[in-house]
């Protein structure tokens, strides 16, 4: 899927049920976890996409017994009690930030030789905050090129222990990495957030994770962290459907004044981002929680201020509906959208106002105006995310094409597919 893909306009309101693919972010937590595990534990729900393949590929590499069955959607790997079976190997993460982060931490848990690397942008992405906390829990990690971003070269020894403090503001995932590999070091890990920490549910998400396969963290108010010397227990672990999938879906609803059911999510998800629809609530829509579903009835749109720090992998999602709102849409306190697979605010605001719309940026993000727009080619930045976004644009405003539509391969492989398959049975 390299050529532009035109989406078609809707003539009528989306009604209908989808159930996304596992969450990504739960799977690479779990992998990591799994493999650092005192045994063999047993995933369902795993998420087959780019980004799981290259932590699965990774895993390989560092010596673990991974099997993985894509029909059944299921891993099983052998944990090997905190220790890195490998004592060397070179990994490749294309542009998968969590792969890349939560293996640096990991294979500093090891005793050898590592290389991490990526793709273009990966080597423009940040790392030197992880990198920083793993030195001074006794690791020697550091930046090939001196960039403070990948290629990354861990020399290990196993991580000794101690206090770190690991910056919040660029990413959670730096403070994850090292939550979870913090059970391996010989003595206590103590951990000090510097700053305000963003996309707070994704940490929330790790310690559950951890919590499941049985180590337990101290914490208070997610500004300082204690993790003893543990043992993760192997387990048997059934990933939730992606939250940040479900979005694209419920925003479908919204913007054609439909009615879409996402099976296997509900409001107790560890995900953060199924907070997404209560944003959706708060435009207009109606919700509607069951017992292992949740559904979203769309109904005219109004804008809205929003602090979309805590979701921010939904705010593509919104900024791509919110040109149909009466009123202006402010999305708030999501500058570390600028470090991710692209820019995503440079990116939206260039992407938007190629539609024709006006929108305003800002250091933290941006305001949509409503407005009619008119045809064009969307680009997507090799970002999944901004793929799937504009194509629920596309179901509203007739002549956009989405170019390079594989690049939903990330994290959603088959996304235009279920899109279509929701789109003809309405």
């Amino acid at each position: 899927m390299s050529d532009p893909l035109p989406i078609s306009p809707v003539t009528q309101p989306l009604t209908g049920t989808v159930c996304p693919p596992g969450s990504k972010s739960l799977t690479n937590r779990a992998l990591i976890v799994a493999a650092l595990a005192d045994g063999g534990s047993e995933l369902t729900g795993v998420l087959d996409s780019q980004d799981t393949q290259v932590m699965l590929e990774s895993l390989a590499r560092l010596g673990f017994n991974v099997q993985h069955d894509q029909s059944l959607a299921r891993v099983s790997i052998k944990g090997c009690g905190g220790t890195v079976p490998a004592g060397g190997a070179e990994l490749w993460l294309e542009n998968s930030g969590t792969s890349i982060r939560f293996l640096t931490a990991l294979c500093a848990a090891g005793q050898g030789e590592y290389r991490l690397d990526g793709s273009t942008r990966m080597r423009e992405r940040p790392i030197g905050d992880l990198i920083a906390a793993l030195n001074q829990l006794g690791g020697h990690v550091t930046s090939v090129a001196g960039t403070d971003c990948p290629p990354v070269r861990v020399v290990a020894n196993g991580l000794r222990g101690g206090t770190v403090d690991v910056p919040g503001s660029i990413s959670s995932q730096f403070l994850s990495a090292v939550l979870m590999a913090a059970p391996t070091a010989a003595h206590r890990v103590d951990i000090q957030v510097a700053g305000t920490l963003v996309s707070v549910p994704y940490v929330e998400m790790t310690l559950a994770v951890m919590r499941q396969f049985g180590v337990e963290v101290e914490y208070d108010s997610y500004t300082r962290f204690s993790i003893e010397p543990q043992r993760y227990a192997p387990t048997r672990y059934a990933i939730e459907p992606d939250a940040s999938a479900a979005s694209y879906f419920f925003a479908a609803a919204a913007v054609t004044g439909g009615e879409i059911t996402v099976e296997g999510l509900t409001r107790d998800a560890l995900q953060g981002d199924v907070r997404f629809v209560d944003a959706l609530a708060e435009m207009g829509c109606t919700v509607i929680d069951g017992s292992d579903s949740i559904t979203v009835r769309g109904g005219p749109l109004r804008g809205i201020d929003i602090d979309m720090n805590a979701i921010s992998d939904t705010a593509q999602t919104l900024a791509a509906i919110a040109p149909f709102a009466e009123g202006p849409t402010r999305i708030r306190n999501v500058a570390h959208m600028r470090h991710k697979e692209t820019d995503r605010i440079s990116a939206l605001v260039i992407e938007l106002r190629r539609l024709g719309a006006r929108v305003d940026e800002f250091e933290d993000g941006l305001m949509i105006h409503p407005g009619p727009m008119h045809p064009a080619t969307i680009e997507t930045y090799d970002d999944h995310r901004m793929a799937m976004s504009f194509a629920i644009t596309g179901l509203k405003s007739p002549g956009i094409q989405i170019a390079d539509p594989g690049c939903t391969a990330k994290t959603y492989p088959r996304f235009f597919e279920d899109l279509a398959q929701l789109t003809d049975a309405s």
